[in-house]
């Protein structure tokens, strides 16, 4: 499309893309929009090397492009502005999360990644903020690297979680990365690679001290909770990855607190959700630590989001033209928009729009290929979507068409 739009002569027009989402996920009332940090690192620093056009070149697709177009990529770089919701920030289906306003091959090209990056990260934060709620107060640590499509997708998804109100991630890369708390335990393979469970447990004690975390469930659950019981501290937790975790956590916490150990916290881990979870606390599990790994990383009961980019306006020779789809299923709404929220509702307007005592949520964060805002306050970022969640999260919030933005959409 790039080499199409050089050879059409397209260069000088500015086009304006949307990405939203067309409908909500299943059993989810609103989305925690992550992974704008990533965005902003990509367009800022979009750039084609010489191997990469070496490579395209090979491509028989590009067997007519003229030489001009390879000349325009070595020199290409995004120099449009980026308009955003804040990292956090609750939105709804239909609602514009992101605005690329360019030149049109500049705000084309990013397309696949821009949805890749927001799509996932939104939909990870949006399954930990249910995994939260379930728990209800209780931790809920983010374990699903290992389950993860690949391991970066295993590292954002620690990133994602811990923005909408996990604990931490067992993934170190995404605590070096971005500044997540990591937490976690030794596996099976280290109780089963020593003789006796009892010294398995205690040079592992020997090793972290106070931030030890005693995996008991590899032979027998009760009696692993007796010999970390034995041990005495420092301890910090016992873990649970197997059988009845009501039952178990229900006697771990009796052998704990009889062993004077009533600080020590129980963890629960074994293919957990936030179904499982609110069963378990409804039921009273003395459980402290939530460890949720597949169903999170890879959002497991809905495993994608139905995010789009989308052409809504382009400007050429000092005119505008407004572009919507017509699609049955997929029709588009045309123009640039604003997203206003108000207490009670969210209005989609024009940019142009005014909608008195409302929040504008799409900001500017890059002018002219430049970064206005630094996106890498992770803790910044989780407490902002705590507030969100408490005053947005809620099911059936209204969302509306201004006047202005009906129109014009009549009018296509």
């Amino acid at each position: 499309m790039a080499a199409g739009y050089w050879t059409a002569g397209k260069t000088q027009e500015t086009a304006t893309f949307e990405l939203f989402v067309r409908r909500l996920p299943a059993h989810r009332d609103y989305l925690v929009v992550a992974g704008l940090e990533q965005a902003i690192e990509y367009l800022t620093g979009l750039r084609f090397t010489d191997r990469e056009i070496a490579y395209l070149q090979t491509l028989p697709q590009f067997a007519r492009t003229a030489s001009g177009f390879w000349d325009y990529l070595r020199s290409f770089c995004f120099t449009g502005d980026l308009f955003a919701v804040p990292e956090g920030t609750v939105m709804f289906a239909g609602e514009p999360l992101l605005t690329v306003r360019a030149p049109l091959i500049e705000a084309q090209i990013p397309e696949t990644y821009l949805l890749s990056t927001i799509g996932f990260q939104t939909l990870i934060a949006s399954k930990a903020a249910r995994i939260v709620a379930a728990a209800a107060g209780r931790d809920v640590v983010e374990f699903g690297c290992r389950r993860a499509h690949a391991p970066e997708a295993g590292c954002l998804a620690g990133r994602a979680a811990y923005l909408a109100g996990c604990l931490g991630t067992s993934n170190v890369q995404a605590g070096m990365r971005f500044a997540v708390p990591v937490f976690g335990t030794a596996a099976h393979s280290w109780v089963l690679s020593f003789e006796d469970e009892a010294a398995a447990f205690a040079r592992l004690q020997d090793l972290l001290g106070e931030y030890t975390v005693q995996l008991i469930d590899t032979y027998d659950t009760l009696e692993g909770a007796r010999k970390a019981a034995a041990l005495g501290r420092p301890l910090r937790a016992v873990r649970l990855d197997s059988g009845d975790l009501l039952a178990l956590s229900r006697e771990t916490r009796r052998i704990l607190d009889e062993a004077g150990l009533r600080d020590v916290k129980i963890m629960a881990t074994n293919d957990l959700d936030e179904n499982t979870i609110a069963a378990l606390v409804a039921a009273g599990a003395p459980i402290d630590i939530y460890g949720v790994g597949t169903s999170l990383a890879t959002s497991f009961d809905a495993p994608a989001l139905s995010a789009v980019y989308k052409l809504v306006e382009i400007e050429s020779k000092g005119q505008t033209r407004y572009a919507s789809k017509h699609s049955e299923g997929k029709r588009t709404v045309p123009g640039r928009k604003q997203v206003f929220r108000l207490p009670d509702r969210d209005v989609i307007g024009l940019h142009s729009d005014e909608v008195p005592g409302a929040q504008r949520l799409l900001r500017q964060v890059i002018a002219g290929g430049q970064p206005l805002v630094d996106e890498k306050n992770i803790g910044r970022m989780r407490s902002y979507a705590r507030e969100q969640m408490a005053a947005y999260g809620q099911a059936n919030r209204q969302v509306e068409l201004s006047y202005s933005l009906k129109q014009l959409a009549e009018s296509q």
